[in-house]
């Protein structure tokens, strides 16, 4: 295991763990919460399969330091630069190329909602809770947290989650579609972990990063484009590559 600030990275097999350690809540302190350059060595290492996105002890992550928010709103600038660094870093995870799960426990709420919403898969325990408290402090979503959230419950459901700050449980969340599985407190890492192992298992990681791919095309690419970049993917898968042997 290495740590890095409030971040520590560690492999399981071909799977990349990456938890959010900042006891007792996972406070995310500034917006650009980890490297860039590190978190795409990570997404980009053509030995790891899957990745598992967690927090250390009870909660994956009650949000931002509000303190340490407020004194970077002193300078706007940096505020800004920092804060669209930080919506780079989100659109890196949304964007990988390798399925990655966001295993979730406790609190997930503001910032940490949006990395966990970021998350292709999300595997939360019963007893797990969601919410943007953001407009409690006179603040939205700054990190794609509206975008993400609509996109998965509808406009109206995101208004009234953003709007009235209130706090979501496991169930109301699964719903809602924010939660894709639940599982008891004690199993949520385990499932998660043994979840991207078999998703991924005795797959090369060429048709992995292909699929993914293919997927986010769909979204991002008008239908026809899309179809024609997943019809170049196959091509390429069929045709073999000598580094990736099928």
């Amino acid at each position: 295991m290495k740590r890095y600030g409030n971040y520590t990275w560690e492999r399981s097999g071909s799977i990349g763990i990456l938890t959010i350690s900042n006891p007792p809540g996972n406070l995310i302190e500034e917006p650009d919460f980890i490297k860039k350059n590190q978190l795409n060595k990570w997404l980009n290492d053509k030995a790891i399969k899957g990745l598992l996105v967690r927090g250390a002890g009870r909660h994956f992550s009650a949000g931002a330091d509000l303190e340490i928010l407020r004194k970077l709103a002193i300078n706007k600038e940096i505020l800004a630069s920092k804060t669209s660094k930080g919506r780079q870093l989100i659109h890196s995870i949304e964007k990988a190329e390798i399925p990655v799960v966001a295993a979730i426990k406790g609190a997930c709420f503001g910032a940490g909602l949006e990395i966990a919403l970021a998350c292709h898969i999300r595997i939360c325990s019963e007893n797990s809770i969601f919410a943007f408290p953001e407009i409690i402090h006179g603040l939205i979503p700054g990190l794609g947290g509206s975008a993400m959230l609509s996109d998965l419950t509808g406009e109206g459901r995101s208004l009234e989650i953003i709007l009235s700050g209130n706090v979501v449980n496991a169930q109301k969340a699964y719903e809602l579609k924010i939660a894709d599985y639940l599982v008891p407190a004690k199993e949520t890492e385990s499932y998660a972990l043994k979840y991207l192992e078999e998703l991924t298992l005795d797959r090369d990681v060429e048709v992995i990063r292909s699929v993914t791919r293919s997927i986010h095309n769909s979204k991002t690419l008008s239908f026809e484009k899309a179809l024609g970049e997943e019809t170049k993917l196959f091509c390429s898968l069929a045709g073999g590559n000598p580094d990736h042997p099928h």
